[in-house]
């Protein structure tokens, strides 16, 4: 792999934890949804990634199949006859981890991809005096 194929994986590795950021992002945001009789709560999304010839691409968004979580709330006014309510399944402090991983991943790439391009500088720079 040359210069521009370095470049070009790490430019996709971007794309995808920057989607799987807005992912993670959205499983945030949808954390605290409670159940109604017209809607679902929000269920956990998660982004899974592929390798191709030329770096990673998104390969599906794949919903989690953990329960809602049961949650004791008689003053709900969606709760049961137990009084009790479905809330999503997404838990915010395990997103946090995976967003400071996708985070992380992004910076890696940006780090790769400047590695390469100062390669790139430096071999047009050879036969300057």
């Amino acid at each position: 792999m040359g210069l521009l194929g370095a470049m070009r994986t790490s430019s996709t590795g971007m794309t995808a934890e920057r989607f799987r950021m807005d992912v993670i992002s959205q499983n945030i945001a949808g954390a605290n949804t409670v159940q109604t009789p017209f809607k679902d709560a929000y269920r956990r999304k998660e982004v899974v990634l592929s390798s191709t010839g030329d770096g990673v691409k998104v390969d599906q968004i794949a919903m989690d199949k953990t329960p809602l979580q049961t949650v004791y709330d008689p003053s709900n006014p969606y709760a049961d006859a137990q009084g009790n309510i479905k809330m999503s399944n997404v838990q915010p402090v395990f997103e946090m981890v995976n967003m400071l991983s996708a985070s992380r991943a992004y910076e890696a790439n940006i780090a790769a991809f400047n590695a390469a391009r100062s390669m790139a500088k430096a071999a047009l720079n050879i036969g300057n005096i």
